[in-house]
C-alpha cells in the first residue's frame, strides 16, 4: 500500500486529496494531508466577505467533512526530505512530528509578500484568511460607530480613513468592496458625510491589474475615483509607524485601517527546507505532466501544483511562460494530480496540464465589475454578475453554492448586515467585567490575631 503525503490543504490540495479518495481503493493507498487550518479557504470570496455579501463560514470548506478517507493533520510542514522520504511537521502545541511517505503532492501555498516596513507588523492585515476578511469588516463598521460619537475633527477622519496596499486582483477587488460598504454605510449614520470618507489604494507600479491590458486597467482607476477613491500609482508604502501613513511621494496622514495585499511569495518550506529542486524565485521547477522536475530529470514519486509550482503554460507562445499562479489553475491542477497518480500507480503515462484562459473577472463592489477575455472588456453590471456567476460554480460542494446564493437572494430584499462583531476576538472581556475584584487584606502583623467577621 503506497503512502500518499499531501502538503497543504489549498485548492490544489483539497482537490487532489477529494479526487484520490474517488480513483484509488482504500487497500491501495494512504492519503494523508498536513495542513494548519481545518479548512480550505476559498480565497476570491474574501474580498465580498468583507462587504458582508458573503457569510464568513461559506467561503471555508470542511476538510474533515469532505475528505472521508483522509488522514488530517493540523500542522505545518517545516521541511522536506525526498533522499529519505520524510516531512517534519510543527503541531499546534509546538513538537515536532516526523512523516515518512511513498508519494509526495506539495501544494503548500504562497503567503504574504511582506517587506521590512516600519509599522506593517505593527498596524497592517493582511488578505489571505477568512479571520483577516472577518477583522477588515469588524474593524470598518466598529470605526463608523466610533466616529458617529463624535464631533467633526481630526479623531472622525481618522477613524474614517483606510488604506490598501497592492493593486492585483485582491487589492482592487478589496478595494472596491470596502468602497462600497462604506458609501452604503452613510445611509444608517446620518451624523457622517462622504466627504469624510478617505480610502486610499496604495500600488508601487504605474498601473494596476496587471492581468488585464491597459485601457480596462485605466477604466478601473478612473471608475474607482469616481466613486470617490485614491488611487496612488507608482507609489510605495513608506512606513506605518504610530498609525500614521508615509508616502514615497511625500504625502502622509493618519489611517484607521491597513490592509496589506501586495501579492505573494514563496512558501519558507519550499523556498529553502526542501532538497526538492526549485528555480531562482524559490518555485518547484515541475514538469508539464505536474511530476517535479525537468524534461530530461525526473524527480521519482514527487509531485506539485499550485502558487509555489512553476508549471510551464503550454497554451502559451511566449517561451518559458509558466502558469498563473490563481485559483483557476489551482483547482484544475489539482483534479489532475488525482488523475496523474492514479495513472501512474497502474502503470500509465500522466498527462499534461493544458487550460486556456476563460478571461479575468473581477468585483468592484456591488453591482460593479470587470471582465476580459482577449480583446473583449465587459464592464459594470454584467461583469459584476458573470463574477458571481463563475465564481458560484467554482466554490466546491453543492452545499456551499446553494449557501452563498440564499444569501445572495436575501440580500437582494434586505439592506447590508452592518453589525460589527469585533468583540468576537475578545470573548472573555465581558465575562471579566462581570467578575468582582479580589479584595486582598494586608498581611497580619506578627502576634496578631484576625477574626471572621
Amino acid at each position: 500500500m503506497k503512502e500518499i503525503l499531501i502538503v497543504g490543504g489549498g485548492y490544489a490540495g483539497f482537490y487532489a486529496a477529494w479526487n484520490l479518495e474517488k480513483r484509488l481503493r482504500s487497500r491501495t493507498a494512504r492519503i494523508t494531508i498536513v495542513e494548519p487550518r481545518p479548512y480550505m479557504t476559498y480565497q476570491p470570496f474574501l474580498p465580498e466577505v468583507v462587504a458582508g455579501s458573503v457569510e464568513a463560514r461559506h467561503v471555508a470548506v470542511s476538510l474533515r467533512s469532505h475528505l472521508r478517507r483522509t488522514t488530517i493533520i493540523p500542522g505545518r510542514v517545516t521541511s522536506i526530505t525526498h533522499a529519505d522520504r520524510h516531512v517534519i511537521v510543527e503541531m499546534p502545541d509546538g513538537s515536532s512530528r516526523r512523516l515518512g511517505y511513498d508519494i509526495i503532492v506539495v501544494t503548500a501555498g504562497a503567503v504574504s509578500r511582506v517587506f521590512p516596513i516600519d509599522g506593517i507588523s505593527e498596524r497592517a492585515i493582511g488578505l489571505k484568511t477568512v479571520e483577516e476578511a472577518v477583522a477588515v469588516r469588524d474593524q470598518l463598521l466598529t470605526a463608523f460607530e466610533a466616529a458617529a460619537a463624535l464631533p467633526p475633527g481630526p479623531e472622525r477622519l481618522r477613524l474614517l480613513t483606510a488604506t490598501v496596499v497592492g493593486g492585483g486582483f485582491s487589492g482592487v477587488e478589496l478595494f472596491g468592496e470596502m468602497l462600497a460598504l462604506a458609501s452604503a454605510l452613510l445611509k444608517s449614520y446620518p451624523e457622517l458625510r462622504f466627504s469624510e470618507l478617505s480610502f486610499h489604494l496604495v500600488e508601487a507600479n504605474a498601473r494596476i491589474l496587471p492581468e488585464v491590458t491597459d485601457n480596462p486597467g485605466r477604466w478601473v482607476v478612473e471608475h474607482l475615483r469616481h466613486r470617490g477613491g485614491i488611487v496612488h500609482l507608482g507609489t510605495q508604502l513608506v512606513s506605518a509607524a504610530g498609525g500614521e501613513v508615509r508616502l514615497s511621494t511625500g504625502e502622509r496622514y493618519p489611517s484607521n485601517i491597513l490592509v496589506w495585499a501586495a501579492g505573494n511569495a514563496t512558501n519558507p518550506v519550499v523556498a529553502s527546507h526542501t532538497d526538492l529542486p526549485v528555480d531562482a524565485r524559490g518555485l518547484l521547477i515541475t514538469r508539464p505532466d505536474l511530476r517535479i522536475g525537468t524534461a530530461g530529470d525526473i524527480v521519482r514519486d514527487a509531485w506539485a501544483a499550485g502558487d509555489n509550482a512553476a508549471i510551464p503554460d503550454l497554451t502559451s507562445s511566449i517561451p518559458g511562460a509558466r502558469t498563473v499562479p490563481n485559483a483557476q489553475h489551482a483547482v484544475r491542477q489539482g483534479r489532475l494530480l488525482a488523475k496523474n497518480i492514479s495513472a501512474v500507480l497502474q502503470g500509465e503515462l500522466p498527462r499534461e496540464y493544458v487550460h486556456h484562459s476563460l478571461g479575468v473577472v473581477a468585483t468592484l463592489g456591488l453591482g460593479h465589475g470587470i471582465f476580459q477575455y482577449k480583446g473583449l472588456v465587459i464592464k459594470g453590471v454584467l461583469a459584476w454578475l458573470m463574477h458571481r456567476g463563475y465564481h458560484v460554480l467554482a466554490v466546491p460542494t453543492w452545499e456551499r453554492k446553494t449557501r452563498v446564493l440564499a444569501l445572495w437572494a436575501v440580500s437582494f430584499l434586505f439592506d447590508r448586515d452592518i453589525v460589527s462583531l469585533e468583540s468576537v476576538q475578545r470573548p472573555r472581556a465581558a465575562f471579566l467585567e462581570a467578575v468582582p475584584p479580589i479584595v486582598r487584606l494586608p498581611d497580619p502583623a506578627p502576634g496578631e490575631v484576625r477574626h471572621a467577621s
